[in-house]
């Protein structure tokens, strides 16, 4: 018994982590060099994305994830914004739509054509424009169809219906200080933040009231994260007093004191975790560190279990986490890093090893799958849903991704900008008012369309009745 006190078990303890070959890394990008603790890069299975340093605006490159080695200087890239990008996220519901959010104060929503870029994208699907300082964070719904937050520096946060470019939600008078981050929870019902006021929130965002706050989370003043777990915990990265990095585990319902605190080390980067929910295994990568360390989140004390570090020889400038669907299951692969060097984006691969070479069933539960599981409406109208599992057995194949579209209510009935406070009364009407407005003019485009087919037949009739009168008088 003391024995299996000292050694925990778990399948997870052996993992290990290895950088993949020179030739599968992507060579020659200039990484953006922006002072801005995102991880500036995002993938999803068929793409990389990383921000890229450009003259006199901003930019993002999108490659294939096939496309490795040399990438041209002329490679083609995403370019809307006047001001550097400082965040981009994958749609989760769509693999082919991104978003990007940039010192310009816009957020911009790309649909990249589905084998990339062949020339420079400037059109964005649309522009979401609300905030009046630099927009610094972006993060999809996770369960509900084309709704996106953005946080900026002037400590609001935007909800948006990107399927008609509307703000429909304002979260402006919550946050004091700057915003470090915004993590929605499993189900998308809630938002936990963490400000340079050292709070970590936790937000309702449709009721605009903050459900669970707790003060001085860590006590340094350098930034912290804090991010939800599958089961509705809070966990936090920081720095103590002593300006030593700091990881913590809270329960929401009660905030006073941590469910773990653990001191780490006194290196000053900032703490980026990265969560796996089908395995509960946290990944915090330092910004400038050249180490990704791994943890195990269970129900038993000490709660938080150091697994292993990844470590290499490169300090990390950002870095991109695969959602589970982009694995190769048949290698035991449970994640997926791309890492970027100054120069260079290097995929680094976690794998559990096996003896067997079949699917391991314990390693890969049903994961999150690209289905939305609630439109738009009915997440702003009220509703939750949990996201839409997949099964991971014969590997993932994309579906064909349908485009996005806009459809942008007629600007002069729209009403003055997002819900405050006193509108909030109002907004499931709204909310119902704005689907119905939709419906109808669906509904009018149909009977639009329907009228001239109709006269298109008519016509056609009325034509071959001629040529037939035609054709009788030749023939007479």
């Amino acid at each position: 018994d003391t024995m299996r006190r000292v050694v925990r078990q778990s399948k997870f303890r052996h993992v290990f982590g290895q950088a993949v070959k020179n030739d599968q890394c992507y060579d020659d990008i200039r990484v953006s060099r922006v002072t801005w603790d995102s991880s500036f890069c995002a993938v999803n299975p068929r793409f990389v994305a990383i921000i890229v340093d450009a003259s006199g605006g901003g930019a993002f490159l999108v490659l294939p994830l096939h496309k490795t080695g040399r990438i041209d200087k002329s490679y083609p890239t995403v370019c809307g914004h006047t001001g550097p990008v400082l965040d981009i996220d994958w749609c989760p519901h769509n693999d082919q739509v991104i978003a990007s959010g940039s010192e310009d104060c816009t957020v911009m929503v790309w649909q990249i054509p589905e084998n990339g870029l062949t020339l420079s994208l400037t059109e964005p699907v649309v522009v979401l424009e609300g905030h009046s300082k630099r927009v610094g964070i972006v993060a999809w719904h996770p369960t509900a169809r084309n709704v996106l937050l953005s946080a900026g520096c002037d400590n609001a946060i935007i909800i948006w219906n990107v399927g008609t470019g509307e703000a429909l939600i304002n979260l402006d008078d919550m946050h004091v200080d700057m915003i470090y981050n915004v993590s929605w929870n499993r189900n998308g019902s809630l938002i936990c933040t963490a400000s340079k006021d050292k709070k970590v929130r936790v937000i309702d965002p449709r009721k605009q009231e903050i459900v669970a706050e707790k003060e001085k989370t860590h006590e340094g003043a350098r930034p912290m994260r804090a991010i939800f777990l599958a089961d509705g915990n809070i966990f936090t990265t920081g720095f103590s007093r002593m300006s030593e990095r700091q990881l913590a585990l809270w329960n929401p319902k009660n905030m006073e004191d941590p469910i773990a605190l653990h001191e780490m080390d006194t290196s000053n980067g900032v703490l980026l975790p990265f969560y796996d929910p089908d395995t509960n295994i946290i990944y915090l990568c330092g910004k400038g560190d050249s180490s990704i360390r791994y943890f195990e989140i269970t129900d038993e004390s000490p709660y938080v279990h150091y697994l292993n570090t990844f470590s290499s020889k490169e300090p990390q400038r950002g870095m991109g986490f695969m959602p589970k669907r982009g694995l190769d299951v048949n290698k035991c692969e449970i994640a997926r890093f791309f890492k970027l060097h100054e120069r260079k984006c290097e995929p680094i691969i976690m794998t559990v090893p096996r003896k067997s070479d079949l699917f391991q069933d314990d390693l890969y539960p049903d994961t999150a799958g690209p289905e939305a599981a609630l439109e738009a409406e009915e997440w702003f109208e009220g509703k939750n849903a949990d996201p839409l599992l997949i099964s991971l057995k014969h590997g993932y194949i994309p579906g064909k991704n349908r485009d996005l579209k806009v459809v942008k209510k007629n600007i002069l009935d729209n009403k003055p900008a997002a819900n405050k406070k006193s509108d909030l009364i109002n907004a499931p009407k709204k909310a119902a008012d704005a689907s119905n407005a939709q419906n109808d003019a669906k509904l009018d485009e149909i009977l639009k369309e329907l009228k001239s087919i109709k006269d298109t037949i008519t016509n056609q009739d009325e034509r071959i009745a001629k040529l037939e009168q035609q054709m009788a008088k030749i023939g007479d």
